[in-house]
């Protein structure tokens, strides 16, 4: 579906997102935020803290409360069947976190015997195998620009079978972010956010092993996925598609490197783009939802989670989650 979402908005631009509301300020950067089977929802914060939050409507919150700490950064999660929770820690690699009671423990902290660094965002299949993402295999999470500004080209998709090490299913992924099944499992789709596209690789039939382009030329870098009720895969874009940046990515690697030497030593950042803008693609890469917000004041969003009746944004940049209605609930909106 190459071009198709900015085709759609050339043609008439995405539509409004709904207004938002934050909720639980207290949780610092929460960059990823996921609903379990009854829609409770779990965020990790900068402090390395999980979060766990019950919502009796939008913009109200039942509870609220610090569950576990993984002793890192906790970036992408993802609940399980059994109550337990996946987490993705940049600092200490794949861990699981049980919020009944706290404990977190370690399943990787290495692959092929180097140590597993900046993990990015995970998801399991029925079997229990889980797939994962490493953003890079040069920086860290503390140094992200600058692998987003040089373009290395290390991200990489792994899986981990019960009782199994980390195996390799792809390397040389731009910043690779996030990752989500398809419904029937058949598929894996991983947003590189460095190449602003959504890569698709096949886990059955005869093409297994294989990958191409779900979702390409996307007007924003794509960050964390998740997998909604619809079956549509949800993706929140951090920030608009930057010329400078495109520019960039396309002179020699000695000219990126040194772009982000410069930037380093004089402390450089890029700064939250005022845009709040997620997408909603379905399994076959027609796009079904554009929503976007132009002066938002919860920017740098990294994450989006659709339930039932709303939608749960989180970001590593801002304090809280926001949240607003599911538009089309009401029949204000509807999908492309």
């Amino acid at each position: 579906m190459s071009g198709q979402l900015t085709d759609r908005a050339r043609q008439g631009g995405p539509q409004t997102l709904p207004a938002l509301r934050i909720v639980a300020p207290e949780i610092e950067g929460p960059e990823d935020v996921v609903a379990d089977a009854d829609g409770t929802l779990f965020a990790g914060a900068a402090d390395g803290a999980i979060w766990r939050l019950r919502l009796a409507a939008p913009g109200a919150v039942d509870e609220a409360t610090a569950v576990a700490h993984t002793g890192g950064r906790p970036l992408g999660l993802q609940p399980l069947p059994g109550g337990e929770l996946l987490v993705c820690d940049a600092r200490r690699g794949l861990l699981c976190v049980d919020p009944r009671h706290g404990s977190v423990r370690v399943l990787a902290d290495e692959v092929a015997g180097a140590p597993l660094r900046f993990a990015s965002n995970v998801t399991a299949a029925a079997d229990g195998t889980v797939y994962f993402t490493v953003s890079s295999r040069r920086y860290g999470l503390d140094e992200w620009l600058g692998d987003f500004l040089e373009h290395t080209g290390t991200g990489q998709l792994l899986r981990l079978r019960p009782g199994g090490s980390p195996e390799v299913l792809l390397d040389g992924l731009q910043f690779a972010n996030g990752v989500a099944l398809a419904p029937d499992e058949s598929f894996l789709v991983v947003a590189e956010s460095g190449a602003r596209r959504l890569s698709r690789y096949r886990l059955t039939g005869p093409r297994a092993g294989t990958t191409g382009t779900l979702a390409g030329e996307l007007p924003g870098y794509p960050d964390n996925l998740s997998l909604g009720p619809d079956g549509a895969f949800w993706v929140a874009l951090a920030r608009p598609r930057s010329a400078g940046v495109e520019l960039l990515h396309g002179m020699p690697r000695g000219v990126r490197r040194t772009v982000w030497e410069v930037a380093k030593r004089l402390r450089l950042s890029l700064p939250p783009h005022p845009t709040a803008r997620v997408l909603a693609v379905r399994p076959d890469g027609g796009p079904a939802w554009d929503l976007s917000a132009v002066r938002s004041p919860y920017r740098m969003v990294t994450s989006v989670c659709r339930t039932e009746h709303l939608l749960a944004l989180g970001s590593v940049a801002e304090r809280g989650i926001a949240v607003c209605a599911f538009p089309g609930a009401d029949g204000s909106s509807r999908a492309l």
